[in-house]
């Protein structure tokens, strides 16, 4: 990689359950480039939040905690997911909850927030290159990515994967509830004004439903760039 040569960015971005985790975890995996989990970022700084008894709706307080908590993340190998440091301790699943998540999808609402977490998104970019999951990749922090992918589910499917993965967790959650929590969650990350959930212009929508994840994989790797 020369001096005057980008970094190369694969964004992909889309709801949640939509299998954005997954599949960027096998196809950093499968190019043995650096991984963003651009949403455990979030769900880190609502967790640390809701600790030091921090109230979600005040902003200053929010975008404060995340300037002071340092979040770090560890391989877990084996194709697990990623184990997420706060403040140096593993939050363990704590933040893989539909809890944290509801209290992330609040936060990222918050102008000062995101703007707070930029540099600490945009610094994984580092050669080889970069797979970067989230909601916002390809349309505000790495607007130059070569490709771009923004992958979907029915909400539906999506509550019976959370279903799956939660209960193999050994958490306690009805499906009708997870439903109503993605329904709403896709609402406000739509509707919020910062950043909103769409696809980018130029990104490649892959509708998820019923297809298998390595269809996916090979569907997404067929789009990078030959060199």
């Amino acid at each position: 990689m020369s001096a005057t040569t980008p970094v190369p960015v694969l964004t992909i971005d889309g709801p949640s359950g939509s299998g954005k985790g997954t599949i960027s975890r096998l196809l950093a995996a499968r190019l043995g480039w650096h991984l963003l989990d651009s949403g455990a970022l979030y769900r880190a700084v609502g967790y640390a939040a809701s600790l030091a008894g921090i109230d979600l709706s005040d902003a200053e307080a929010v975008t404060r905690c995340a300037e002071h908590t340092r979040i770090g993340f560890r391989d877990p190998g084996a194709g697990g997911e990623t184990r997420v440091l706060v403040n140096g301790q593993d939050a363990g699943d704590a933040i893989r909850t539909e809890t944290c998540g509801a209290a992330a999808s609040a936060i990222a609402a918050i102008p000062s927030l995101r703007t707070a977490l930029l540099d600490k998104q945009r610094a994984f970019r580092k050669a080889p290159g970069l797979v970067a999951d989230g909601r916002d990749m390809g349309t505000v922090l790495f607007p130059d990515a070569n490709p771009k992918v923004f992958l979907t589910a029915s909400a539906a499917e999506r509550a019976q994967r959370r279903h799956k993965q939660l209960k193999d967790k050994g958490l306690k959650v009805t499906l009708a509830d997870l439903l109503r929590e993605i329904e709403a969650r896709d609402r406000r990350d739509a509707e919020r004004i910062v950043a909103p959930l769409k696809p980018a212009a130029d990104a490649v929508v892959i509708d998820t439903t019923g297809m298998p994840i390595g269809a996916v994989v090979a569907r997404i790797l067929a789009l990078l760039p030959r060199h």
